[in-house]
Formats: C-alpha cells, structure tokens, sequence
C-alpha cells in the first residue's frame, strides 16, 4: 500500500509529538527547523495508519536499522516499509515483501548533476524530453527507490541503478512532486 499526504503545515505537531514514539520523537525533535520535525512526525505517522489498517498493529513501531541505515520494524520481520519526503508531500510504501519509495519536488533540471547521475541514454531523454525537469526527477525517483529497496542508500554508481528487467517501477506525477515506488519483479 502507498500513502501520501501534502497537509505538512495542517497537523497538530505538539499533539503529533505525544502519539509517536519516544524513539520516533527524539528523531524528531533533533531537526533544527520545524519543517524537518513536521516532514519526521507526518511519515512516521503514515506507516502507523498503513499498520492500522493493512494488519491491525495499534502499537508504535519501533525501529531497528541494517548496517546501511534502512529501518525495520521490531518484532515484525514479514513486514517492509519505506518513507520519503520532500517539502511538498510525504510518502509511505508498506509491503509483505522489499519495497522502496522515493518523493521529490520537481525543480530545475541542473546539467552537471544530470550528467553526473544519469547514463547517456537518461541525459539524451532528460535533454530532448518537453519538460527535462520532469524527466529528470521521474528519472532520478527511480534511481533513490532502487537504491532504498535494495538497502544501500545513494551509491557512487547512480548510473546504472536503473534495472527494468529486476526491479518494477511504478511512477505518480503530482505535478508539484513526483514519487516512484521500487519492488522486485
């Protein structure tokens, strides 16, 4: 199941921070500005709606971390998840199987970092499409759901992550925002 939501300005933070738990909280509350600790309580938030209503958990999960940084859930090893953000909306991937997700806010298409990040044949789509911006974080959500499904976190050989013979995309433009949702074929 994926769950998005864009209200990051229109919930209740305090009483947000006393639902969550204390480990959830403390990370949180380490975020210097307020938007981070929004972004930090509203995906936690997400995963505990998706527990709630796709296996009836009303506890707050607790995380454990492999050796690059993706969580799991304490005492739930059938369940997988992933969550994402952005400035404009925050996105949970919740799964019986590895999953990853990835949200980003479209902005300007910047060569050197698509050149730096995409093979030849992503720049030649990014450069000829109508909306290169677009393209490029459609491109670019694909790449970071790859990398979080498998567990490894951005790689120094982004190029190549993209692999539609192993790994099923599946793709949402918002306009605003674009997310992708990476799981195994």
């Amino acid at each position: 199941m994926i769950y998005v939501r864009e209200d990051i300005w229109d919930f209740d933070l305090e009483s947000s921070l006393r639902e969550i738990s204390e480990q959830r909280r403390e990370q949180a509350l380490r975020f210097k500005h307020e938007q981070g600790r929004r972004l930090c309580v509203l995906a936690y938030l997400l995963l505990k709606q998706g527990l709630r209503e796709e296996y009836g958990i009303m506890d707050n999960p607790v995380f454990e971390y492999n050796e690059h940084g993706k969580p799991f859930i304490v005492g739930h090893p059938e369940i997988f998840f992933n969550l994402s953000h952005c400035k404009e909306a925050v996105a949970c991937a919740i799964s019986d199987q590895p999953v990853g997700i990835d949200v980003e806010s479209v902005r300007s298409y910047k060569e050197r970092l698509g050149r730096y990040t995409m093979n030849d044949e992503e720049v030649r789509d990014i450069e000829t499409s109508e909306q290169p911006d677009t393209t490029f974080i459609r491109l670019w959500t694909m790449k970071e759901a790859t990398m979080k499904l498998v567990g490894t976190g951005i790689s120094k050989d982004m190029k190549s992550v993209i692999d539609t013979d192993r790994y099923k995309y599946t793709t949402v433009d918002r306009q605003r925002y674009i997310y992708t949702v990476c799981s195994f074929r």
